[in-house]
């Protein structure tokens, strides 16, 4: 019998693609769990502007800004969030209250464009926009993005901010190991960039660059920037990235689209909307993803939201190179769409996703039931593991998630039960919250997980396994009378090896 290899805690994506998963902007900063429409007081939308903001305004009038007109639906205003784009009349369901000319973006082209263009050449899209934001902020008013880079935080509530003692209350949790992953990454390519383009460059580069300090523009970007073209190209785009969530704004559809200024003009142009009706004084807000889990919304945006199926876990199961039929498994996985690692979220409240057991089936796979994989029943085999195997097969399957099931929960430090008493109590830190939210929904999870596994462990002797259903096929088992008889054999497996060998019957009787 193969055993599986579960990787339980989450393998880091290809972090060199880190920053080109369907971006959306963050509050500026993000200090609640879960926002909902608030209409801002007369007295706080009447109020003066501080300076660094009413300089942005001004500064994206003067550049040409759609928004900017004297009928400008949205301006940018203090909110409970910290900054947000609040309505200046009501607007309706779907109408644009942002479009920001490319000229005012900073992406690629941007920083091809500037001093350091050339020094960027063949860097990750991500890592030169980096760069460039953090040589115009250490201009300061020299930089002609002074007022925009004025108005971004220096920190946010993503969990690449928080502090050892804030990171030890996520212990045990997926989140702190992606967070970690998220670091590491980072930090390689600080130490690279800084040898081949910071400190060969010192004129350019005239003022100290850390590794916190790529760190901030790394959040800033992973937060705020918007992809494109195919997820291939990132954007800054001042203004929209104002735009706060909402958890009641359930829409799938995105609320942004990239176009082209007119029929006649080549130039782009970022075209924000509201996807609900908003009445005057409110706050704009969009749905920056519906799919992400709280794990995902911390690390991105740092908020959880307290709805269930943004509880999440993500199983992640391989097919061991030691495994006898590696190769033919390998096959079988890569003809139904999976390879030789496989990535399954499981949502608190929602089914096993559907190939997650198929799969399971084919990496435990071996022994008796190892001819499902000989090449004749290739065109077939993944229809046999959507059903139950054998019950060696299906034993085996919930023997190790469950035991997964077990060690993943004994890394936590809290309980159910503790967590829920913790969340209870009022004026609790807001990194804390996150922590809680988030360890609370993945313990959840796995023990509904655990639950489910151990109700199909009590199913095993009422199962129906590929012999039976064979045997049914072929006419050899009737309703009544001989049917017990036959199971037996077929359980003990000489019916099925005799027939084989004998050939009485085509291999292909046997598919």
């Amino acid at each position: 019998m193969a055993v599986p290899r579960l990787l339980l805690h989450l393998v880091y994506p290809s972090l060199s693609s880190l920053l080109l998963a369907k971006c959306k902007p963050s509050p500026l900063p993000v200090l609640n769990i879960g926002c909902s429409s608030r209409r801002i007081s007369t007295a706080a939308a009447q109020r003066a502007f501080d300076p660094p903001v009413d300089e942005f305004w001004r500064w994206h009038c003067e550049r040409g800004a759609v928004a900017a007109s004297s009928a400008a639906a949205v301006k940018p205003g203090f909110v409970p969030e910290g900054l947000g784009l609040v309505a200046q009349r009501d607007i309706p369901r779907n109408e644009v209250v942002v479009e920001v000319p490319k000229r005012l973006w900073i992406d690629s082209d941007t920083v091809v464009a500037s001093e350091i263009g050339r020094l960027c050449a063949g860097l990750k899209p991500w890592v030169s926009i980096a760069l460039f934001l953090l040589r115009e902020r250490a201009l300061g008013t020299a930089s002609p993005w002074h007022p925009y880079l004025d108005i971004l935080p220096p920190t946010t509530n993503s969990t690449i901010f928080w502090t050892e003692e804030e990171l030890s209350e996520i212990e045990g949790t997926q989140l702190l190991n992606t967070t970690m992953g998220a670091k590491e990454y980072v930090e390689s390519e600080f130490v690279k960039a800084e040898a081949e383009v910071i400190l060969p460059n010192k004129h350019l580069f005239p003022l100290a660059i850390t590794s916190l300090d790529f760190l901030w523009a790394f959040g800033m970007l992973r937060s705020r920037a918007f992809s494109y073209g195919r997820g291939e190209n990132l954007a800054l785009v001042p203004l929209a990235d104002l735009i706060n969530h909402s958890s009641s704004i359930i829409h799938k559809d995105s609320s942004w689209e990239i176009k082209g200024k007119g029929i006649f003009s080549r130039e782009l142009i970022f075209s924000l909307r509201t996807p609900v009706y908003v009445k005057s004084g409110e706050q704009v807000y969009i749905q920056y993803d519906i799919a992400k889990s709280n794990a995902d919304l911390a690390l991105d945006y740092g908020f959880v939201e307290q709805r269930p199926d943004r509880d999440a876990y993500t199983f992640t199961l391989e097919i061991s190179e030691s495994d006898t039929f590696y190769g033919d498994k390998i096959d079988i996985a890569e003809s139904n769409g999976l390879d030789e690692t496989a990535y399954f979220d499981i949502a608190l409240g929602c089914p096993l996703p559907p190939l997650m057991l198929p799969y399971l089936r084919l990496v435990v796979l071996g022994g008796t039931d190892a001819f499902l994989v000989e090449s004749v029943f290739r065109n077939t085999i993944w229809g046999h593991l959507e059903l139950s195997v054998s019950r060696a097969n299906e034993e085996a399957i919930c023997r190790v998630i469950r035991q997964a099931c077990k060690s993943a929960l004994s890394a936590y430090h809290t309980t159910i039960e503790e967590d829920e008493k913790l969340m209870e109590g009022d004026n609790l830190d807001e990194r804390l919250r996150i922590s809680i939210c988030v360890r609370d929904g993945e313990k959840k999870v796995l023990q509904q997980i655990d639950d489910a596994f151990r109700e199909r462990e009590s199913e095993l002797d009422i199962l129906e396994y590929y012999q039976e259903r064979k045997l049914k096929d072929l006419g050899l088992v009737g309703e009544q009378g001989s049917m017990e008889i036959l199971l037996k054999m077929c359980k003990s497996q000489k019916l099925l090896n005799c027939m084989r060998n004998a050939r009485r019957l085509p291999a292909e009787s046997f598919i």
